[in-house]
């Protein structure tokens, strides 16, 4: 087994970046359909309120891929699982392609959501467990970037590739990507770390309440996670109907994804100082930049610069909270990496899901601006609670 309390063992950089391409082209599948709600609300005869339920099933699958099959990663050969995944994957690609009815299209999208999430968080479990404990920060936050990355440029790509081809295209070039994706890690995925003791798979899930009952850091990182994916997902659930009533073609929605890249540049950054034990000053930072980014946000219907510059502030908080609660969570040797990224991104999942369905209701009742008013809230409430609980208080 690598031992990974050794100072002179590193993890190659071509072996970081490949962790962080493949966690974005998994990722991506699960963010494809936000610029697109409006295209499947009129395609499957759904309300605008209603459409949230698209995301909301997204979600539904990734907090069933967080609870059942992300923890296997401390169980089974990480390799193998991380394959299998990948190739169910491809497969519900393409099914979701072909749905014809709203019950085949949340289907579809709850076995993305699922699939798409556990190969994504399998992959930083993975990153984790083989980096040493000196330099997981920075590899976990280069994994993460690509993360970031991945969900950026899926608004784009599935924004550009529905003006092309519709939005079934999005779906099937997704299909082929993973099958080029699998050829690739069948190559290069390295052997995994093996546990120091297997459990039975009804004892490994038991041991999730266990760490959420007592890790106090995966307690505060989790509820921090929830009010911040929130956030997130109020904005980015919300920002297709405004711009399209302006007249802005998918394409355009989707391309203004491109600029929080800013957010996946900095990501990296806050797993380093995070490794230098700056976390708590960096959350405070990014947390503040987080509730001042909906400022600018409110006006993006009177001017385009303010659009800009509140999704590049956004997603620049977002990453640097999201980068330093998971090098945080990993900052300990552990056997549990699979379990502890599955407890996390739950309220990651939870969080996401809500903002959803509170996003596409309050714009319904209240425009953009409840919208806006509705994210500074829950991100005051981050700030807030992140102040209550400091390690001293």
């Amino acid at each position: 087994m690598r031992d990974t309390n050794s100072p002179t063992t590193t993890v190659s950089k071509p072996l970081v970046w490949l962790f962080a391409c493949a966690a974005a082209l998994s990722v991506a599948n699960v963010y494809y359909a936000q610029p697109l709600l409006d295209t499947l609300a009129l395609e499957f005869g759904m309300s605008a309120s209603s459409s949230g339920m698209v995301i909301t099933a997204t979600q539904a699958g990734c907090a069933l891929a967080l609870l059942l099959v992300v923890p296997l990663g401390d169980m089974l050969n990480r390799r193998a699982l991380t394959l299998l995944q990948l190739g169910l994957l491809g497969i519900s690609l393409a099914a979701l392609s072909c749905a014809t009815s709203s019950a085949a299209l949340l289907a579809g999208m709850l076995l993305v959501g699922l699939l798409g999430t556990a190969m994504t968080q399998g992959l930083i479990a993975y990153a984790a467990s083989v980096a040493p404990s000196h330099e997981r920060g920075r590899v976990v936050g280069t994994a993460q970037g690509g993360v970031v990355i991945g969900l950026l440029l899926a608004r784009t790509l599935s924004g550009v590739v529905t003006d092309l081809a519709g939005w079934r295209a999005v779906y099937l070039l997704s299909a082929s990507l993973s099958l080029a994706l699998l050829l690739l890690l069948w190559r290069m995925l390295p052997p995994p770390v093996a546990p120091a003791r297997r459990l039975p798979y009804a004892a490994l899930l038991a041991s999730m309440l266990a760490l959420l009952n007592t890790n106090r850091v995966l307690q505060v990182r989790g509820v921090l996670a929830l009010l911040l994916f929130a956030a997130f997902s109020i904005f980015w659930s919300a920002l297709v109907f405004p711009l399209s009533a302006q007249g802005y073609s998918h394409a355009a929605i989707g391309a203004f994804g491109l600029v929080g890249v800013a957010g996946a540049l900095g990501a990296a950054r806050a797993g380093a100082l995070a490794d230098r034990g700056r976390a708590q000053a960096t959350t405070g930072a990014a947390l503040l930049l987080l509730l001042a980014s909906w400022l600018p946000l409110a006006f993006a219907g009177n001017a385009l610069w303010p659009l800009i510059v509140g999704i590049i502030a956004l997603d620049l908080a977002g990453q640097a909270i999201h980068v330093t609660n998971q090098s945080l969570i990993f900052k300990d040797d552990s056997d549990a990496h699979s379990r502890l990224v599955a407890c996390y991104m739950l309220f990651y999942a939870v969080g996401s899901g809500l903002g959803a369905i509170a996003a596409t209701s309050v714009y319904a009742l209240a425009g953009w601006h409840g919208v806006c008013t509705l994210g500074a809230v829950v991100s005051l409430l981050a700030l807030l609670f992140w102040r209550l609980t400091l390690p001293g208080r």
